[in-house]
């Protein structure tokens, strides 16, 4: 701080009134109390104001700071909740899906093994009509050959009288059948 014009005793001998003190740490010390005396005397009033409206904020922060704690600790819980509902709800509809799925790939394996059956069947019966068909024609190549055989032999072996009586007991038959 400077050197300051004091009112000293030293001084007053000296000079016989007002003087000029260089000693510095003396002065500086003076001047310090002096300094401190007179922002005490008037600054208390505004520092003390001062500090107060500082300490009310930082209360008032601090209030404001734990009730947004306590919020987001609520919310952090609602939140955690819902997780735990959904993570439930997502189980349940893995386990329904499941369960579809085991069931529709049961009612394939049953649907699958019907239709084998099915075709076996069928297959068995087209192949026994196959068979009836192939022996019925059979039977009518072979009767119509035999047929043929005994025309030739008759007409070979008959005589044209022996044909003409042949001819009317077959009609005689035919139509007294009738």
């Amino acid at each position: 701080m400077g050197t300051f014009f004091l009112l000293t005793a030293e001084a007053a001998e000296h000079s016989g009134g007002f003087g000029l003190n260089l000693d510095i740490l003396e002065t500086n010390l003076i001047n310090l109390l002096i300094i401190y005396g007179v922002l005490f005397y008037f600054g208390r009033g505004f520092l003390g104001k001062i500090l107060s409206e500082r300490k009310a904020r930082i209360e008032e922060a601090i209030k404001d700071a734990e009730q947004r704690k306590q919020e987001a600790a609520a919310a952090l819980a609602d939140e955690q909740q819902r997780l735990a509902q959904a993570q439930t709800e997502a189980a349940r509809i893995r386990a329904e899906a499941e369960e579809r799925a085991k069931a529709t790939r049961d009612a394939v394996l049953v649907q699958a093994q019907e239709d084998m059956a099915r075709m076996r069947t069928a297959a068995a019966q087209d192949l026994s009509s196959q068979q009836e068909r192939i022996t019925n024609e059979l039977r009518q190549q072979i009767a119509a050959l035999a047929l043929q055989q005994v025309e030739s032999h008759l007409r070979s072996n008959l005589s044209e009288e022996a044909q003409y009586q042949l001819l009317d007991r077959s009609i005689a038959m035919i139509g007294g059948s009738s």
